[in-house]
């Protein structure tokens, strides 16, 4: 086994609880990978669901937030690349589309390690009490090799201020809210790492209020397009990336500095194609053991479609969606199409 990790920061709890519950799910061996030792782990026997505390107001994890001050004094570098989006968003096709762009002349690499092991989850923590052998992103970004790629579903206001100083580029991926409410609501089905759901009627006033992990869908699309002001960010629009991938994929190869031919171009874009990610295990998190991620509940990649909505959305539910979606989004703000042609 690990000897104790080399990691002295405190992290002071959260303030405020937002509910009960912790996780309690990993016996993990000394390997460095995550996806190597989850395999090695046999049982997860008394797992619970999380709860939830606030963080600065947003609600998170409970078991995230309690490390928070973690993330706040994580020390960016220059060369950090950082993806952020809200849940269920995009997450994981932005990910495969950077990395496929960044290793271009390599293109099996996306298929010898999991997604999780190329791009380390900035926030994401292991449970209270359990061994020190699994660690968080935090400890695993401070050991990553130069340049990194970095996960994140944090709101702007939560982004630690490191970045910032260091003038990092960060990509965000926004999706049409009615579509995210549904795919966010099928992966916490699945996922016992979020807390539980409920049925769709009592889940969609939550995600509505922003009760849910990473708090409100609107603060955080608004929050990150108001930044973009004031720092490098390229916005990206699920939607635009459906409808025209062989765009955006360009966009992200010219923002990252990594010129590609036609061809490299078509081959991202074949390789981070849905039919393709669903059925690459380094990619469709079927590394995960069912007590984490059950997929036979939901798998996680589902659908990956615009207008998935409309097979959830009753009329009414539709209605007072659409009367709250006015009131909250501002005129200025993104605009989003939630049907293609």
């Amino acid at each position: 086994m690990r000897a104790q990790l080399r990691f002295s920061r405190r992290c002071d709890d959260a303030q405020s609880s937002l509910g009960s519950g912790g996780i309690r799910f990993l016996s993990v061996g000394s390997d460095d990978r995550l996806s190597t030792r989850l395999r090695k782990t046999p049982e997860y026997s008394g797992m619970q669901r999380p709860g939830m505390k606030l963080v600065n107001g947003v609600p998170m994890l409970d078991f995230l937030a309690d490390k928070w001050s973690c993330v706040e004094q994580l020390q960016a570098r220059s060369d950090d690349l950082v993806i952020a989006t809200y849940p269920k968003a995009g997450t994981t096709w932005m990910q495969e589309i950077v990395d496929l762009v960044i290793n271009a002349t390599d293109l099996a690499h996306n298929r010898r390690a999991t997604i999780d092991d190329r791009m380390i989850f900035m926030e994401w923590s292991c449970g209270p009490g359990e061994p020190p052998e699994l660690r968080s992103g935090v400890e695993l970004l401070d050991e990553f090799p130069s340049p990194r790629v970095i996960k994140t579903h944090v709101p702007y206001k939560l982004f630690p201020s490191s970045f910032w100083a260091k003038d990092c580029k960060v990509i965000y991926v926004a999706r049409n809210a009615k579509d995210n409410a549904v795919s966010y609501f099928h992966f916490d089905r699945m996922n016992r790492q979020q807390p539980e759901p409920g049925s769709w009627e009592e889940y969609l006033p939550r995600f509505v209020a922003g009760s849910v992990p990473w708090g409100s869908w609107y603060d955080h699309v608004t929050g990150w397009w108001n930044a973009r002001e004031n720092h490098r960010i390229l916005y990206f629009f699920y939607e635009d990336m459906k409808e025209n991938p062989l765009r955006e994929v360009s966009r992200v190869a010219d923002f990252i500095e990594r010129p590609l031919s036609e061809r490299q171009l078509q081959e991202v874009v074949r390789l981070s194609s849905f039919s393709v990610m669903k059925n690459n295990p380094m990619s469709n998190y079927s590394h995960l053991p069912p007590a984490l991620m059950d997929q036979t509940v939901s798998p996680f990649m589902r659908k990956g479609e615009v207008g998935d909505w409309k097979n959830h959305f009753s009329a009414s539910q539709l209605e007072e969606f659409e009367q709250d979606y006015s009131k909250k989004m501002p005129a200025d703000g993104p605009s989003f199409r939630d049907t293609l042609p």
